[in-house]
């Protein structure tokens, strides 16, 4: 979906049955991924390296960043399970919560945080509204601004993706993660092109952000749109980044996730997928990679290569 049908889609969606979104949703996945197929999964433009490139920490080969949004409060009640998938198999993470969609446990921020991971904030509310005026966003972001203070969070990624980065100067943070190198599956298709990091500077206060686009396709595109029964296109993407000395980052959900507690819905995946992607890493690439919470790439970056550009924001 592309332009305002896309944007008119996002805006009536809570009006439409689950089960029939992800039909519509599965239907014309099928369409775009031939339209698409050029640039989706590798857009082989993206593997320009920034202008002034002098490498990854400890002269790593790539770097390896895992997000996790958490959409809804089944999500948020399998957090902590994912965190010990996540720490079991020797990774840190983030997670990005949606604080006025449902409510979110002190005691799970607090035990995702004491285990050396990282919590983020994933908008309001879950929905397509926050750029009808300037003045909406405005006001949501004061108040994304009090969740960012409370949680002690210094990174945010937007519902759907959908995004202004020239706006995101309003929110109190030092990174965002709300593109992506190619994804035309996405409300707001348009890629920034890059397995990079970039800056995104106001203008006017030259005050700047670190924007941390995912480079590895969703969770949801690939088991439960595309119904994927393997993670072939992972593995395939992430050696092409790694090749190129990209920034693998990858953005899973946990409401998406089957942990073996109950029979596999159609919207849910056995974890062991992202597992499995886990163990890939660790195998093929042990001491190549440096994996890092988002917040240290974004303080890395902003430390070596704060005049960095994309070849396009979205």
């Amino acid at each position: 979906m592309t332009g305002y049908l896309n944007e008119a889609y996002y805006i009536i969606k809570p009006l439409i049955p689950r089960r029939l979104q992800i039909s519509i949703r599965r239907l014309f996945i099928q369409y775009q991924r031939v339209k698409y197929r050029d640039i989706w999964p590798i857009n082989e433009k993206a593997c320009d390296r920034p202008a002034n490139w002098r490498g990854w920490p400890d002269g790593k080969k790539f770097a390896v960043v895992l997000t996790h949004d958490v959409d809804c409060e089944k999500g948020h009640d399998r957090c902590l399970d994912l965190m010990k998938l996540d720490e079991s198999l020797g990774f840190r993470s983030s997670f990005n919560f949606v604080p006025l969609r449902y409510a979110v446990s002190p005691f799970i921020r607090r035990t995702i945080e004491n285990h050396g991971f990282e919590v983020g904030v994933h908008g309001l509310y879950h929905d397509g509204k926050y750029y009808l005026t300037r003045n909406i966003f405005e006001k949501r972001a004061a108040k994304i601004n009090l969740y960012l203070k409370e949680w002690h969070a210094v990174g945010y990624r937007a519902p759907a993706m959908y995004h202004k980065l020239k706006w995101f100067h309003n929110l109190a943070i030092e990174y965002d993660a709300s593109t992506f190198d190619t994804d035309p599956f996405e409300p707001h298709s348009v890629g920034v092109g890059t397995i990079f990091p970039f800056s995104v500077r106001d203008d006017s206060s030259q005050n700047a952000y670190v924007e941390l686009p995912y480079t590895l396709p969703q969770d949801f595109t690939l088991f439960v749109l595309l119904r994927n029964k393997d993670i072939a296109i992972w593995k395939n993407k992430l050696d092409w980044i790694a090749h190129h000395g990209g920034m693998v980052l990858i953005n899973t959900h946990p409401d998406y996730m089957n942990f073996g507690k109950g029979k596999l819905t159609a919207e849910e995946y056995p974890v062991r997928y992202y597992a499995d992607f886990l163990n890939y890493i660790k195998t093929k690439y042990e001491g190549q990679y440096w994996h890092a919470l988002p917040k240290d790439v974004a303080r890395f970056w902003k430390e070596n290569y704060s005049n960095s550009k994309p070849k396009k924001s979205g």
